[in-house]
């Protein structure tokens, strides 16, 4: 699968753009704030229908204007695709595949799979466990619709058994009539999406660990510790007794939303004993084992964004990573870098097509 052409309207620092790429490697470098990365989330705005980096719409639109159009032509196995973004501040975002509407955004998700390596993905590491959750649920959703349909069913019950704990909080009363239907599908689904998640991690932590080593050079060991209550055989019991401490803080206290993946290096969290490099080579490699997981199930080669990845990796950790690319283990890339002439002299030494861009204020112009 690859990008060939993508037209932007007012697309955040964007006023208008169409750029024709190459189906190999795409170099996009510029001073920073010139809209390298903008240009990366247009991409993974026509994938995903949603930005990477900004999830409020309103918030992509060019400054002063009213809406964005972002347009892409893809080649998927031979099959020509045109995906249209429309997005009016005020009204309903549009999305249309090959000139008719789609209803449902998520009906889009995983037909054009792609994953995005950024410098703040670090985050995953250093924040909490709702990152962690939110990344290994967007890789489930994209593969598994069943997975997605379980995971909002879920939210909807959970925000509902929530705002009834409230309402018995502030009656100061408990009714077990009312919430146990609540508390049945919550069980359920939990045992559903908890199993689902730790199968997938029996999968997909090899990957992992594989990519890691070759970024590392087999410096340090890592792995992934899956903390659930939800697969305990005591599960069921366990949430009914802690029903007095829903009351207590008047929300629902045990469940898929309080799992947590802890990424560890050498045995210990990687969060704390983890150093800038090692932490940055970590999350490379989380996502380069999302890329080939992706390509396992659907057949086909995600698009690899990769923004500003040699930030923070040593000399021998960034030839590893190039070198990994090089393999042609990967399908279309699209690279950013605000130093140019380290771009061009890594990607020279590679056996593959490559075309250079240069992004300036919102402009985009071929460089060599």
């Amino acid at each position: 699968m690859h990008l060939k052409k993508i037209r932007l309207q007012q697309f955040k620092n964007y006023p208008k753009a169409e750029v024709n790429f190459s189906d190999e490697i795409n170099c996009l470098v510029g001073i920073n704030g010139s809209g390298k990365t903008n240009l990366l989330d247009a991409i993974h705005y026509l994938c995903l229908t949603k930005s990477a980096l900004n999830g409020v719409d309103n918030l992509n639109i060019l400054h002063d204007k009213e809406f964005f159009t972002v347009f892409g032509d893809f080649d998927l196995e031979g099959k020509e695709i045109e995906i249209r973004c429309i997005f009016e501040s005020g009204k309903k975002k549009q999305l249309l595949k090959n000139g008719k509407a789609v209803d449902k955004m998520s009906d889009h998700v995983g037909l054009l799979p792609v994953v995005m390596i950024a410098p703040d993905d670090t985050d995953l590491i250093k924040n909490g466990s709702e990152e962690r959750r939110r990344f290994f649920d967007n890789m489930l959703c994209q593969m598994n619709k069943g997975y997605l349909e379980n995971l909002v069913r879920y939210q909807h019950f959970l925000k509902q058994r929530n705002a009834l704990v409230k309402q018995f909080a502030e009656k100061g009363r408990w009714e077990k009539t009312f919430i146990e239907p609540y508390d049945r599908e919550i069980i359920q689904l939990s045992k559903h999406i908890s199993s689902a998640r730790l199968g997938f991690l029996k999968e997909y932590e090899p990957l992992l660990k594989k990519n890691y080593g070759i970024i590392s050079g087999e410096q340090e060991g890592i792995s992934i510790a899956y903390e659930t209550q939800c697969l305990s055989e005591s599960f069921e019991v366990d949430f009914g007794a802690s029903a007095k401490k829903d009351f207590i803080l008047k929300r629902t206290n045990m469940g898929i939303h309080k799992d947590d993946f802890v990424f560890e290096i050498n045995g210990y969290p990687i969060k704390k004993f983890g150093s800038q490099g090692q932490q940055k080579s970590f999350v490379i490699a989380l996502k380069l084992a999302q890329f080939q997981i992706f390509f396992s199930h659907k057949k086909t080669k995600p698009i690899l964004l990769l923004d500003d990845i040699f930030d923070k990796l040593d000399d021998g950790r960034i030839e590893k990573l190039m070198n990994l690319v090089a393999a042609h283990e990967f399908g279309q890339l699209f690279i950013t870098d605000a130093r140019p002439e380290r771009s061009k002299s890594i990607l020279q030494q590679m056996d593959a097509k490559s075309r250079f861009f240069w992004i300036e204020k919102g402009q985009v112009s071929d460089w060599s």
